[in-house]
């Protein structure tokens, strides 16, 4: 098999022919001409079968290893298809209670309307299996995980649900395909937001599927309901993205490594949470499935939140924004952001105290970023150190 970086490139692309694109066109048509009656699928948008969502979708799952995927309006759009393919009314999920505020709310507001019950548990703790029930028919994981960076052991957590014949979904954006393959340790639906990492750029918002033939399919069967249509210019801007996939998770990796070992050694901040660290929780594990550390980094600040506000009002390179994974640093406080739906009190049992803040890592050379955060620290009363 060819390298991430190859298939990137050239997965999904158009056939090499004299007179033929390099770069396959954007095509519009809502509609094609197709011959059901001879056995032929029928052509049609918003069934997601354009030649822009095939040519996305072969680069996807040569990327993750799986034998189709789909893309669709939004991560929570993707996730939402995701677990509507695997439960009916009765039936319950098992959640990591790491998990983003959105789906969150997906899973307590709007899936329990529809009579399907959700119980959160630590994943990274063998008693989460206490939890089952004869009605469990998904585990959902996230991995890394938002904002903490909690990494599981996929392949265990596979097997278990597994031998109780449930489905395993994992949210992988934070990682991409370049870091993490989770159906390579046993899951059957891998989700991203591609507005993060995929795309990479921050000019399209999407999320993608991959699994099997057969998961796939019923994904697309509630999609073609539901109607969370990717247009063929965000798949065409999303495949342009990909193709530098690998590229740039090399730079986010190595900033996220020396940006984490920067602010280890900073007095302004209590704690820092990324696997690339010995003191991170996951990190041998992290070591051994993880093919890089990620872009992704929290930080805990001396003060907590009036300090974090000061720390965000100061930067100058770095862009005080939701989201993350484009080529820009990002910098986000989780409890204005993707935790705001909790209290102050759930946030805080869930690791995420006041004074928290998220940095997604561009592509910047290092030494700006950490001049940048220094100056923050500074300015927000937490650190005397001087740092270039």
């Amino acid at each position: 098999m060819t390298g991430p970086s190859t298939r990137a490139v050239h997965a999904g692309g158009p056939p090499a022919e004299e007179g033929g694109p390099v770069v396959n066109p954007i095509v519009p048509s809502t509609t094609f001409y197709s011959d059901p009656s001879s056995g032929g699928e029928v052509l049609y948008t918003r069934y997601v079968n354009g030649p822009n969502h095939l040519a996305l979708a072969e680069k996807l799952a040569s990327l993750e290893g799986g034998d189709d995927a789909i893309p669709v309006a939004s991560g929570m759009a993707a996730m939402a298809c995701a677990l509507l393919s695997c439960v009916r009314a009765g039936d319950h999920v098992l959640a990591t209670d790491a998990i983003y505020g959105g789906t969150r709310v997906l899973l307590e507001d709007e899936l329990s309307r529809l009579g399907i019950a959700t119980t959160f548990v630590d994943l990274t703790e063998p008693a989460w299996e206490r939890a089952f029930r004869p009605e469990t028919r998904v585990v959902l994981g996230e991995s890394p995980s938002n904002p903490l960076l909690r990494v599981l052991d996929l392949r265990a957590i596979s097997d278990a649900a597994h031998r109780r014949d449930a489905v395993v979904i994992v949210d992988a954006t934070f990682a991409s395909p370049i870091n993490l393959r989770p159906l390579e340790h046993g899951v059957d639906l891998v989700m991203h937001s591609a507005t993060k990492y995929l795309g990479g750029h921050s000019d399209v918002t999407a999320g993608v599927l991959v699994g099997s033939d057969a998961r796939i399919a019923a994904v697309r069967e509630r999609a073609r309901v539901w109607g969370p249509l990717l247009d063929p210019h965000a798949c065409w801007l999303l495949e342009r993205g990909l193709k530098t996939l690998a590229l740039r998770m090399e730079r986010h990796n190595a900033n996220g490594m020396a940006i984490a070992r920067w602010a280890e050694a900073e007095p302004g901040i209590a704690r820092v949470h990324y696997p690339g660290l010995a003191t991170h929780p996951d990190h041998d594990l992290a070591a051994r499935v993880l093919d890089g550390f990620g872009g992704m980094l929290g930080m805990e600040l001396e003060g907590g939140g009036e300090a974090a506000t000061r720390f965000m009002r100061a930067l100058r390179l770095a862009k005080a924004a939701p989201s993350l994974g484009g080529v820009e640093t990002l910098v986000s406080e989780p409890r204005h952001t993707s935790h705001v739906s909790l209290t102050p009190e759930e946030r805080a049992s869930h690791g995420i105290r006041d004074g928290f803040v998220r940095l997604s890592l561009g592509i910047e050379d290092p030494e700006d970023l950490i001049a940048d955060f220094a100056q923050a620290l500074q300015a927000a009363g937490v650190s005397t150190a001087v740092s270039a």
